[in-house]
């Protein structure tokens, strides 16, 4: 298992930009799927986003397909996500997640968790 740190949150207005950034301790981040998932306040968990372990391949929720971008950068043990246009319906804590060496959009795949960065966006 790999540990995992979020940053990057914090409170932006509509239409406005984040980017989150997940660092990861241990030899095996190379090796793990990485995914993004968000919980809104009285909603349960859900995917927003997965790379995997090279960052060739990427999936998106719909609901952040073409604002969000999830990237990585192996020699940095680190993972990305770029939120674009934000709205208040983007309001959630985001954590990032590893699933060992297949990328998928399931949580019970995700093995490894961080402990979540709240995103606020005020209209």
């Amino acid at each position: 298992q790999v540990q995992l740190v979020e940053s990057g949150g914090g409170l932006v207005q509509a239409g406005g930009s984040l980017r989150l950034s997940c660092a990861a301790s241990g030899r095996t981040f190379s090796s793990n799927a990485m995914g993004w998932f968000r919980q809104a306040p009285g909603k349960e968990r859900e995917f927003v986003a997965s790379i995997s372990y090279s960052g060739r391949t990427t999936a998106y929720a719909d609901s952040v397909k073409g604002r969000f971008t999830i990237s990585r950068d192996n020699a940095k043990n680190t993972v990305y996500l770029q939120m674009n246009s934000l709205t208040p319906e983007d309001t959630a804590v985001y954590y990032c997640a590893a699933s060992g060496m297949k990328m998928t959009t399931t949580q019970a795949s995700y093995n490894s968790w961080g402990q979540g960065t709240q995103v606020t966006v005020s209209s």
